[in-house]
């Protein structure tokens, strides 16, 4: 490939991400506009990062804090200006597979429902468990816990992994029992 093959690689693949951006108001988490982006065009994570950052560099999209800690890609107002001045180097053919691509991946990955898990060590002996159902893009549930070895710690995401749909209805039932007659 060429260098200037290269430059019209990396344009056409900035301008496709501000144009799917442009078409999500409540912006989206970075795993999702990767699956969308290579669903498009099939690029690889790594030249996806690369792109991705170089466009948050020039503040063309922003990271934006959604809930209290999860963060969503938008694009800016610069985003928005520069995508009106260059939406003539995205080709026919790939705007029309973004738009086609677009509907589908943008309804699966909002209608799923995520479960995800992690664990933090704070030292050897010390971890945070964070455990989450996400649906359509919002967190529903979220909660946090702390383990004192990585054993327990791995124990609680492996359950939550594996067990969520059980354990979240039995958290809820708790937290809406009435205790007012104890």
């Amino acid at each position: 490939m060429s260098s200037s093959d290269n430059t019209t690689a990396l344009a056409e693949n900035k301008v496709l991400i501000l144009y799917i951006l442009d078409q999500i108001s409540d912006g989206i988490i970075e795993g999702g506009l990767y699956k969308i982006i290579s669903s498009i065009n099939d690029v690889n994570y790594f030249y996806f990062k690369e792109v991705l950052t170089d466009l948050l560099a020039s503040k063309l999209v922003g990271i934006f804090t959604k809930d209290e800690e999860e963060s969503v890609l938008r694009i800016t107002s610069e985003g928005i200006s520069a995508l009106s001045l260059t939406i003539d180097v995205l080709p026919g053919i790939l705007k029309l597979k973004a738009d086609n691509v677009f509907k589908k991946e943008f309804s699966s990955i909002s209608d799923k429902t995520s479960i995800i898990s992690e664990f933090i060590p704070k030292n050897e002996n010390d971890y945070t468990i964070k455990c989450k159902i996400i649906e359509k893009n919002e967190t529903i549930f979220e909660v946090r816990t702390f383990a004192g070895s990585r054993d327990r710690a791995k124990k609680i995401v492996d359950n939550w992994n594996k067990n969520a749909s059980k354990i979240y209805p039995k958290i809820l039932d708790i937290l809406l029992e009435d205790t007012s007659a104890d």
